[in-house]
């Protein structure tokens, strides 16, 4: 969404600051003038002698493979990130002059490369030597507690809420990691693992950790990637309690599962501590797929928690899965008017995916008429993928009409996750968000870009 913060490049950043002179972070999302190549060519041959990348979205995994190709040749070059971990042999081989991968977390290995130990004795690589690839051994998992904190000095832009580029709010948007791993075995889901495939057991900071960081930090709406905030309750708790107490006042949003119904007075405290956004995995309204994907829950249990969290003041965003095996165009189209009956206020739905290590991906290849994608989406026979797309556009609009919408709006403004400076910069700024919106319809119809 061109919005999150590059918290893991500032993690890698952070690790090396005691190992070299000067250090740069540019983020190429933001920092357009830097996708001149010619421009970062020369910045990095007059300033630079290591370059570390980080690509973690089959998105632009083209994008980075072009940018690395037009680097200088003679700088040791560093790629790591999802995608590069996915997918070593491919960008060596697309990328000649690319010197090392990183495999995984790279926060130690980093440090490591830094110190120029020999690659043959740093766990966690791939490396060229004399034409040949070279696999090291995966490195051991570091403990979410022992890695410092991401300087946030290092950015030179700040980050705001967008939606199609178009910036909604006044207020800047950070993110925090306070626990890495999920405990839970969803199918489809490789949270449980590292990008190396390796079980990532939940490992968590301390709560006066984690509330000391989001005290240096200017962001009035916080975002924490965690995988699954309520996983130790009596943690959750003393997080809320600090908050509390400290008086800090900021806004929050959290992933959580279903079953945060079950703690009210978890969800009381969540609200006294500025909590205001809750991202709810229900996947499907289906029993039989639900069942499927192990969630671990049935669709009478998902609106028995939506009467208990209906009284509380957060603002729920439900996200789904469409295309799963055996599903049909009717059963997809049910999503809409299912999240309308529990009361989700707004949703996001995405295709099945197979991912890497996913169980998923060895059921679709025993499935007889399903398939999936060079980015791992699921199809059919049935359902392509042009289907498929259909099916979504489908879904959207019977669930996003206009009054939908305005709903949105007044109920982030009524639990004050919106502020009035946010909304009238919203109104100021709506109608070049409309524009844009437009604008890309009339380019998908007709084929061509509208000037203007």
């Amino acid at each position: 969404m061109g919005f999150f913060p590059p918290i893991g490049l500032e993690y890698i950043a952070t690790a090396l600051k005691d190992h070299v002179g000067n250090l740069t972070l540019i983020d190429l999302r933001q920092e357009r003038e830097y996708n001149n190549p010619d421009r970062l060519r020369k910045f990095i041959k007059e300033n630079i002698d290591l370059v570390c990348v980080s690509v973690n979205w089959s998105y632009f995994f083209n994008d980075v493979c072009n940018l690395i190709n037009q680097l200088p040749n003679d700088i040791k070059l560093v790629v790591g990130g999802q995608q590069a971990t996915d997918n070593v042999e491919e960008l060596f081989q697309r990328c000649p002059d690319l010197d090392i991968i990183v495999r995984g977390e790279g926060e130690e290995i980093i440090q490591d490369i830094a110190q120029d130990i020999d690659l043959k004795d740093i766990d966690g690589v791939s490396y060229r030597n004399n034409g040949r690839i070279i696999h090291n051994p995966n490195r051991q998992l570091p403990k979410v507690d022992s890695l410092r904190n991401p300087d946030r000095s290092l950015r030179r832009t700040s980050y705001h809420i967008k939606s199609k580029g178009v910036r909604l709010f006044k207020t800047v948007f950070d993110t925090v990691l306070s626990a890495r791993g999920c405990p839970f075995k969803c199918k489809f889901c490789t949270m449980d693992l590292n990008p190396l495939g390796q079980k990532r057991n939940y490992s968590a900071r301390s709560p006066e950790s984690v509330v000391e960081e989001i005290k240096g930090i200017d962001a009035n709406i916080i975002f924490f990637a965690d995988d699954n905030f309520f996983v130790n309750p009596q943690r959750t708790e003393k997080i809320f309690d600090l908050l509390i107490e400290q008086g800090i006042n900021k806004r929050y949003i959290i992933q959580v599962r279903l079953e945060i119904y079950k703690y009210p007075h978890l969800l009381r405290k969540a609200e006294k501590a500025g909590f205001k956004v809750m991202l709810i995995g229900i996947e499907s309204p289906h029993d039989w797929i639900l069942e499927q994907l192990d969630k671990g829950f049935n669709s009478e249990e998902v609106r028995k928690a939506f009467k208990v969290l209906k009284d509380y003041p957060f603002f729920y965003h439900c996200y789904f899965i469409y295309g799963n095996i055996g599903e049909s165009r009717e059963e997809m189209l049910y999503i809409p008017r299912f999240s309308q009956e529990i009361g989700a206020d707004s949703i996001s739905f995405q295709k099945l995916q197979a991912r890497k290590f996913s169980p998923v991906k060895e059921i679709v290849k025993k499935t007889p008429g399903y398939h999936f994608d060079s980015n791992n989406f699921v199809y059919s026979d049935r359902y392509s993928i042009k289907d498929l797309r259909q099916i979504q556009k489908i879904i959207k609009k019977s669930f996003y009409t206009p009054s939908k919408l305005c709903s949105m709006l007044k109920k982030l403004y009524d639990i004050k996750f919106i502020m009035p400076a946010d909304l009238l910069w919203f109104f100021i700024r709506f109608p070049a968000l409309l524009y844009k919106v437009l604008a890309r319809e009339i380019e998908k119809r007709t084929g061509k870009k509208k000037n203007g």
